[in-house]
Parts: structure tokens; C-alpha cells; sequence
């Protein structure tokens, strides 16, 4: 038995767009190949992101997963179902939240769509309204259950939608830019959520917020154009690009940047003074390193207080620009 909780293989989707010039002018055809020859394993109890910009194929994985899609080639299979062959045993496996608040009904009440959608999983009425209760407990929604959708704010219907996901309980969780739109402090108590309850789950994330990646996946596969260009632990991406760390330093006073410069482990070094603060900026092989060692300067240094340092190292923007010459928010 396999101990993966996704398996895909060679998976391709190519979309064709029509467009009429004109009534007496042919129409033109335009293929979009929105996924090429992608493949990925997921392992059961792990969190995988698809991390990439918009148009860069997460969307349309997570739809060919869902059986949403139907794909041009390639195979797919979710808690060992297929999900062309098998595609009801594999519905029934996995729950998918899309940033769509549209995907519930807004004429109903929280707690009406949230039965509507476990009867549909064959719930017993009992089962069902006792499972939308606990859900609508979760998501801090209880005082809201019996009110209707459309009354709703936008945050609460997203939770509606992250609930509904979960209301069969399956082992399988397609998370599809579900934090995109929403307010700071319902995002993080999203990813909160998903970090301390629901540790049992798989879930394949899509996200182009980079430290909603790098917070909560134990791999992520960089997506573009329909490819995956790397894939590895956040930490791991990112050491692959580190050449070197920059030491970001706040300071009262004017410390002597020639002597900064000359400093063992110091690539480059600026400084920018005004009103009697300086910023300083210096690159080196080992950032922590060399903050021991300027910190230690500082300190000798008359007149001069360090206010604030921070060592920056690379990020999965980074990582992304380096693969793709394009940043993932372009």
C-alpha cells in the first residue's frame, strides 16, 4: 500500500481559447498549456504548497485534482483513487476550499449550507447538523450560524467555505488561495488553524503569499508557467540561492564605514546619515557572524548606540527570481 496521499504523474492540461475576429473573418485559436508534464508525490500527514504568481497553473492542478477539470494527460490519484476512474471514491476523499466565497449558497444560513453540503456525503440528518455545529463552534461562527450568508461578511463566508471542506472529515485537504483577500487577522487565525488542528491531514496548499509557504508547508514545489522549476523544504530552497546575508543596522551617531569596510567577512558596506541616525547596510558570507562582530565594534566605538539590527537571508521571492528572472507577485 502506498504511503502516499496524492500521486500525481506527467499531468498535463491544455485549454484552447476561441476568438471571432469579426463575423466574416475566421476565428482565431490560441492553445494555453496550463500545466506540462507536471509530477509530485504528496506523502500522507504532510503539507505541500504549490508557491508561484497568478496564471502559473496552481488553480488549474487543484481543479484537475478535484475533478473539476478534466486533463489533457497524465494520471492523478487522491487517497489512492483515481481521479478520472475513480473519481467518486476520490471526491469523497478530499475536501476542497477555493478564495471563492461564491462556492456556498448565500439564501441559506451558515448552518444550513454547512448540513445542505454533509447530507451530500450521505450524513445522517443527526450527523450532519451536529457536525455543522462543531464546525461553526470552530470557526467562531455560533452567534452567526442562523443568519443568512448574504448578510455575512466577507471573512465569515470564507470561513463557511473552510468549513464546509472539512465537514466530512477527509483525510485529503485541496487548499486553494485560501487566505487571498482576506482581512490580516482572519488569515492568520486560518493558518493557525491549519497548523494545530489539523496535524492528521494532507493538504496541498496554493499560495503566491510567500511566508504563508514558508509558515506552514513541510515542501513546496515553485510553479511557473505550468512547470515546477524547484522543489524542496523552504529552508533547503532557500540556502540554494544564499550567496550572502545583509546585516541591516540602525544606529545614533556616525560609525567610520572605512573601517567597517575592512572588517574580515564584510563583502560591501553603505551607510546613510541624517539627523544624526544612520542606516547601515552590510553584506557578508554569514550574516549572524558578522553581526557578533559589528556589534562588538559598536560597543568600542564613542558616541555611537545601535538601535535596531536585523539579519535579512534569502526568501522564496528570492529563490523564484533566480529560477525564473521574475518575482512571484509580478
Amino acid at each position: 500500500m502506498t504511503s502516499n496521499a496524492v500521486e500525481i504523474e506527467n499531468l498535463s492540461k491544455t485549454f484552447i481559447s476561441v476568438k471571432r475576429k469579426a463575423i466574416i473573418i475566421p476565428t482565431e485559436r490560441k492553445k494555453v498549456e496550463a500545466l506540462k508534464s507536471v509530477s509530485l508525490d504528496i506523502p500522507k500527514g504532510q503539507i505541500y504548497g504549490l508557491l508561484g504568481p497568478n496564471g502559473a497553473g496552481k488553480t488549474t492542478m487543484i481543479k484537475c485534482l478535484a475533478t473539476l477539470v478534466i486533463p489533457t494527460s497524465g494520471s492523478a490519484r487522491v487517497n489512492g483513487y483515481d481521479v478520472l476512474k475513480e473519481s467518486t471514491y476520490a471526491r469523497a476523499s478530499m475536501g476542497v476550499c477555493q478564495g471563492n466565497e461564491r462556492s456556498i449558497y448565500w439564501k441559506l444560513s451558515a448552518r444550513e449550507n454547512l448540513i445542505f453540503f454533509a447530507k451530500l456525503y450521505r450524513m445522517s440528518t443527526h450527523e450532519a447538523k451536529e457536525r455543522a455545529d462543531e464546525l461553526l463552534g470552530r470557526m467562531g461562527l455560533t452567534e452567526k450560524a442562523d443568519e443568512k450568508t448574504e448578510n455575512l461578511s466577507h471573512g465569515m463566508r470564507m470561513k463557511i467555505v473552510f468549513a464546509r471542506s472539512l465537514i466530512h472529515d477527509p483525510p485529503v485537504l485541496l487548499l486553494d488561495e485560501p487566505t487571498q483577500g482576506l482581512d490580516p487577522t482572519f488569515a492568520s487565525d486560518l493558518r493557525k488553524y491549519v497548523q494545530e488542528k489539523l496535524k492528521d491531514k494532507t493538504i496541498l496548499l496554493t499560495t503566491h503569499y510567500m511566508h504563508e509557504a514558508d509558515m506552514l508547508c513541510d515542501k513546496i514545489a515553485l510553479i511557473n508557467e505550468g512547470e515546477i522549476k524547484s522543489f524542496g523544504s523552504p529552508h533547503d530552497l532557500k540556502e540554494g540561492v544564499r550567496d550572502y546575508d545583509s546585516l541591516h543596522m540602525k544606529v545614533v551617531g556616525t560609525p567610520d564605514i572605512e573601517v567597517i569596510k575592512k572588517m574580515e567577512l564584510v563583502m560591501s558596506a553603505s551607510i546613510n546619515t541624517r539627523n544624526g541616525h544612520s542606516d547601515l547596510v552590510v553584506t557578508a558570507e554569514n550574516g549572524y557572524n558578522m553581526a557578533h562582530t559589528l556589534l562588538d565594534y559598536m560597543r568600542s566605538v564613542a558616541g555611537v548606540k545601535v538601535e535596531h539590527f536585523e539579519v535579512k537571508e534569502p526568501t522564496l521571492d528570492d529563490v523564484f527570481l533566480q529560477l525564473t528572472g521574475r518575482r512571484i507577485e509580478d
